[in-house]
């Protein structure tokens, strides 16, 4: 632990299944931490589980925070954290720092950016990438967007549960990058969903597949991660087809705007519409294997 964190008090607000651990990573290299959470006795346990405050509003949660940190749903979760008559807006510091690592639009992260600015205060969009195994092992990738001496700033504190953090360019590039990211793993859960629907029969079995493949061209994360579970119809965990569906909307919205077609995505898209519509919505997104079903 660095003693030097104490001096840094920092405010979590959001303890889902992301942000929970993720506060649980500050506490542990001693920081400073008072948290927020929607459902208070979420916060409460966090609170016995780690050293560290509890507040019962965002405002109460940052009236004395140096860095705010949070992790939510989607973009009106946000906005309703941020904005409300008690959200962090409400009470905040001059020269604080806001990072929200929720995926949201990048339109509103330049929205909180400027009312950021109209309390003297300092906005960073962060979304992350690794599900809420990497939160719990603190090896997360966060895609940053803002004013790099703002980035230089906090770079410790996120370090706290992060394996790469890159700063890609100013407010709303953390956003778009998560886009693509979500764009790639979408097109490879749809070829390694057609390709172990091939695998099963042709007989060959999951673990022969990511012991030949993962090291060579066809290797992934998800390939490593999601083969065997994928081959044994198992999707009770990561990350949720509702929240991937959230996720490509917003990317289509943007890529709208950027006049860019999105074919395989908008294919993806609507398989899982079909699934969730079979049930399969809290299900993890390489449910995408259950489209050919027969």
């Amino acid at each position: 632990m660095d003693k030097n964190n104490m001096a840094t008090k920092v405010s979590f607000l959001g303890l889902g299944a992301m942000g929970y651990p993720m506060a649980g990573h500050l506490a542990n290299n001693n920081f400073a931490v008072t948290v927020y959470n929607r459902t208070t006795a979420v916060a409460e346990k966090w609170a016995n589980e780690y050293q560290g405050s509890i507040a019962t509003t965002p405002a109460d949660a940052v009236k004395e925070a140096d860095i705010v940190l949070s992790c939510v749903g989607n973009d009106n979760d946000v906005r309703s954290l941020y904005c409300s008559d008690e959200g962090i807006f409400s009470m905040i510091k001059p020269t604080t720092i806001l990072i929200d690592h929720t995926t949201t639009s990048a339109d509103l992260s330049r929205e909180l950016a400027q009312i950021a600015k109209q309390h003297q205060a300092h906005f960073l969009d962060a979304p992350v990438s690794g599900g809420q195994i990497g939160a719990e092992k603190g090896c997360l990738t966060i895609m940053v967007g803002g004013k790099e001496a703002t980035f230089r700033q906090t770079e410790a504190v996120m370090q706290s549960y992060a394996q790469s953090i890159a700063l890609i360019g100013d407010v709303g590039y953390g956003q778009r990058c998560k886009m693509v990211n979500q764009l790639c793993i979408t097109g490879i859960l749809q070829g390694l969903s057609e390709a172990l629907t091939f695998a099963k029969a042709a007989g060959i079995d999951a673990k022969t597949i990511v012991n030949t493949l993962q090291h060579g061209a066809a290797g992934s994360w998800q390939m490593v991660n999601r083969t065997e579970t994928m081959m044994s119809d198992e999707f009770d965990f990561g990350f949720a087809i509702d929240w991937m569906l959230k996720d490509l909307n917003i990317c289509f919205d943007e890529a709208k705007r950027l006049n860019v077609d999105l074919p395989l995505a908008k294919q993806v898209s609507a398989s899982y519409q079909d699934l969730k519509a079979r049930g399969y919505n809290r299900a993890d997104t390489s449910a995408l294997i259950k489209q050919f079903d027969k």
